[in-house]
Parts: structure tokens; C-alpha cells; sequence
């Protein structure tokens, strides 16, 4: 089990990874926060990354199709790329679970044949007003979930919840 300053905990059991984190946010603010475009491009995506594409049919069967680019010089050689992924909705319970199929694609939506893709389901736990989401994300085999890892997806993510904080603090902040 892994925990990083920011309380984002990781584990890996065979193919697959389950991460928790809790946020100072009511449980349905959190569940918007994943629901809906206008929240996502605040906070999807690691550090220095923005999200200019981001259509989000939020329903069984809908498809999230969006484009993670990179805005930060600093970055170096991955300053300008660009990272397309598509989600398709399985089940969706407001506001304590979401589960969707997310996969790598291109611009047209078009799946990668090359990159794993992954069975995700969120939890919304409702803990007193803050919320503990556990993301569990399920892959092929073991081999399949190393390929991400190695992509550096745990520190991805890491961020990108990071970045989900500071986007829920900014709403309860503006709405007080």
C-alpha cells in the first residue's frame, strides 16, 4: 500500500488497482465534478495538462470522448502532445457510482489496438460532509495494469486529484 503527502492510497491486487482519496466536498458536488464538462476541464488531467476537448454524454450506453494536451513548457518533450481517451458508460447510480469502459483512442474516438483498456467503477462515499471516492480500475491481466503504471498513471492520477481538490475548494469557495 502506497500513501503520498496528498492521502491518495494505492494498492494492486493481480490485475487490479484500487485507489482511495478523500475530499472536504459533499458527496453530490464530488459526483458532479465527474459528471459534467463544465467541471471536468477545471481539473482533469495531471499537472501542466489542459482539457480543450471534452464531450460527455452522461449516461448508460453515453461515451465521454476528451483530449488531454500538454501547456507546460516545463515538460519538455511532452509539452504540446496530446492524449485522447474515450469512456463508455456501463451503469451510473447518482451520486454513489459510476462504472464505464475507458480506453485510449484519437481525435475521431477511434479505440488504440495497442493500449490496455481498463473497467473502471467509482464509489462516492458520503463520510459527514466530505466524501471518500475509491476508484477501482480492472485490467486484462497483471501485464496490462504494468503497462499503465509504467506510463506513469499513479502519479497521473495522483495529480489530477490534486487538481480535483483545488476545483472543488474553488466551487465551495464561490458558492459560500
Amino acid at each position: 500500500m502506497m500513501t503520498t503527502a496528498n492521502q491518495t492510497v494505492s494498492r494492486v491486487e493481480g490485475n487490479t488497482l484500487i485507489l482511495e482519496r478523500s475530499f472536504k466536498a459533499p458527496r453530490e458536488l464530488v459526483f458532479q465534478a465527474f459528471s459534467e464538462a463544465e467541471h471536468l476541464k477545471h481539473w482533469w488531467g495531471p499537472k501542466g495538462w489542459s482539457l480543450p476537448v471534452c464531450n460527455i454524454d452522461f449516461r448508460p450506453g453515453g461515451v465521454w470522448h476528451y483530449c488531454m494536451k500538454c501547456v507546460d513548457r516545463d515538460q519538455g518533450e511532452f509539452y504540446g502532445m496530446e492524449s485522447w481517451g474515450k469512456a463508455i458508460y456501463r451503469e451510473i447510480s447518482a451520486p454513489e457510482q459510476v462504472s464505464y469502459t475507458d480506453y485510449f483512442s484519437d481525435a475521431e474516438g477511434n479505440l488504440s489496438e495497442e493500449l490496455p483498456e481498463t473497467q473502471v467503477r467509482l464509489d462516492f462515499i458520503d463520510e459527514n460532509g466530505t466524501t471518500k471516492l475509491i476508484n477501482t480500475a480492472q485490467y486484462a491481466s497483471p501485464e496490462a495494469l504494468q503497462t499503465v503504471i509504467d506510463m506513469g498513471m499513479l502519479q497521473g492520477i495522483s495529480e489530477t486529484w490534486d487538481n480535483l481538490d483545488a476545483h472543488l475548494e474553488n466551487v465551495q469557495r464561490n458558492n459560500a
